[in-house]
């Protein structure tokens, strides 16, 4: 009985531990959101006021638009390209002789521990040459850089709850390669997949470091004009954007959410 106590004592503790780190963890989330609501003219928390006013502000501004769109068209092309090629490395990885999947997934999560200004000037000074800096191409390059990692190590978690026995029975009968692939492997990974290209739209949407050095005029991203803004004239408008960007980022994860439940459904 003394254990079955101490283990609920421990179990109570754990919770609120976790709630604790959950509530720290969204707490400016809690605070950007009434912000956003405020019908001052500069960032307060609590609001004295309410009113719509910046979020009129943001979908009616040109500039604000613009760069919403080449945000959302660079996090889509990353997504597109990412998932896939992060998909086939993490199952060429798995495949691999273990001395040589522990090599490579040393650099693989290298973009992950360098620091981000670190790759940012190293991307500039590259684009400089290569005439990619401020351009759609280059942004949609670095960016699926730094997402790729994000899906590589997504995926191979997940393939390493796979039983690669179903795979080499199809293959056995006659299926290619390729074909085994799509058609057995994929679907036993899917929600792995689909985690990682979450992972991957969130990392270029939310990106703000090398954007500011490889992103501009025409081609400026959301978060470099925010991060212009937040220097040149403060106000609520940047609260309301990143409202939206967390509602987007919200309706993101609840997509990949639904569709994993819909596939364990109809599994």
């Amino acid at each position: 009985m003394e254990q079955v106590g101490q283990r609920k004592i421990d179990g109570m503790w754990l919770t609120v531990v976790g709630f604790a780190v959950l509530f720290f963890l969204i707490l400016p989330t809690l605070i950007v959101i009434p912000i956003s609501f405020g019908g001052g003219d500069f960032l307060e928390f609590p609001p004295n006021s309410f009113s719509l006013r910046w979020y009129e502000s943001y979908f009616s501004s040109i500039e604000w638009m613009s760069a919403t769109k080449i945000s959302l068209i660079v996090a889509v092309m990353t997504t597109a390209i990412a998932t896939p090629l992060g998909a086939l490395c993490a199952y060429g990885l798995h495949c691999s002789t273990p001395r040589i999947r522990n090599t490579a997934q040393a650099f693989v999560i290298m973009p992950l521990v360098v620091p981000v200004i670190l790759t940012a000037v190293g991307v500039f000074s590259l684009y400089a040459k290569l005439g990619l800096n401020y351009t759609l191409t280059g942004i949609v390059i670095a960016h699926t850089a730094i997402a790729l990692p994000f899906v590589i190590v997504t995926v191979m978690s997940g393939l390493q709850n796979y039983d690669f026995d179903q795979e080499l029975a199809a293959r056995s009968l006659g299926a290619s390669r390729a074909f085994a692939l799509w058609t057995i492997t994929v679907p036993q990974v899917k929600f792995s997949i689909q985690t990682g290209a979450f992972l991957a739209f969130v990392t270029s949407l939310d990106e703000v470091v090398i954007s500011m050095l490889v992103s501009g005029g025409e081609n400026a991203t959301i978060t470099r004009r925010m991060f212009n803004s937040m220097r040149d004239h403060l106000d609520p408008t940047i609260a309301a954007i990143s409202t939206c960007l967390i509602a987007v980022s919200i309706g993101a994860l609840i997509c990949v959410r639904f569709l994993g439940s819909r596939g364990e459904v109809n599994e």
